[in-house]
């Protein structure tokens, strides 16, 4: 039976998960695959490469700086989070991704990204770290409204989040019947119909797919919650969540932030140590 991890997405919510995979990097705990969405994908590809400590690293290094996120970076480029220095640039340059250790880690790697023509997940399995590659995952992480949509291997795509938001299921159809899920919301928090899709809709008017699939964003991402609690319940899937609202943006590069959420997420990991061992092994 091959064993999953599924990493949901959140922005700098992920620095939570940033720290429960550095937690597991430390103790040595491994997968068979593992699925990351938008932010999920962006710090798990830490895990597969073997680098703790490196999605804090330098998202603290790079706090300041205008070519990195925020809105300086949107007037200027079109994206909120800058395409070319930091998927291209970053990696290569300035916080080096150890390559050859994420292709020789048998470990599957697949990242989520929303299809805008058809309003689809797509589901790509990335077995290297190159320049189209990294393409692919910023489209898993371009949010709507904020990023130009990316153009890649005839689809045009944004933020996976958009249509599966955490894709267990996906996972399990794929042969991953004993998955680990890390989520960035508290187990109680259900999401609300979004406000502005109105807005994301005339900003976006030249794709009308992607204010439909934001419309029914709410449902969709209710639906899977609950969806993972019964799988939990039936012995097959384990929840790792924060214990309460993490309280940071989307794009909220607060050091101190950043490092409690880090922090808290590592701190939980540690604490359910034996029992993801347990699991993982069992």
């Amino acid at each position: 039976m091959k064993k999953g991890l599924v990493l949901e997405g959140g922005g700098l919510r992920g620095m939570f998960t940033a720290g429960v995979l550095d937690a597991m990097m430390e103790a040595g705990v491994t997968f068979d695959g593992m699925i990351g969405v938008s932010a999920g994908a962006l710090f798990g590809c830490n895990l597969k490469s073997r680098q703790q400590g490196r999605a804090l690293r330098y998202n603290i290094a790079l706090r300041k700086d205008p070519r990195y996120m925020g809105w300086r970076t949107l007037m200027k480029t079109g994206d909120i989070v800058g395409a070319q220095f930091s998927y291209h640039e970053v990696p290569f340059l300035i916080d080096k991704f150890d390559r050859e250790a994420f292709i020789s880690n048998p470990m599957e790697f697949w990242l989520v990204a929303t299809d805008i023509i058809t309003g689809e997940p797509v589901y790509h399995r990335m077995d290297d770290f190159t320049h189209r590659e990294l393409e692919w995952m910023r489209a898993s992480a371009s949010m709507p409204a904020v990023s130009r949509p990316v153009k890649l291997d005839g689809r045009i795509m944004l933020d996976g989040g958009m249509v599966d938001a955490i894709p267990l299921k996906a996972f399990q159809q794929m042969g991953y019947k004993r998955n680990v899920v890390v989520l960035t919301q508290p187990r109680d928090y259900y999401k609300k119909r979004m406000k502005l899709t109105w807005l994301i809709g005339r900003m976006t008017r030249q794709y009308p797919m992607v204010r439909e699939v934001m419309a029914r964003r709410h449902l969709m991402y209710n639906d899977e919650l609950h969806y993972i609690t019964e799988q939990a319940a039936l012995g097959n899937t384990l929840l790792i969540y924060p214990n309460k609202p993490l309280r940071i943006g989307r794009t909220e590069l607060s050091e101190k932030k950043m490092r409690r959420v880090h922090q808290e997420g590592y701190d939980i990991a540690r604490g359910m140590m034996q029992q993801i061992k347990e699991f993982a092994n069992s």
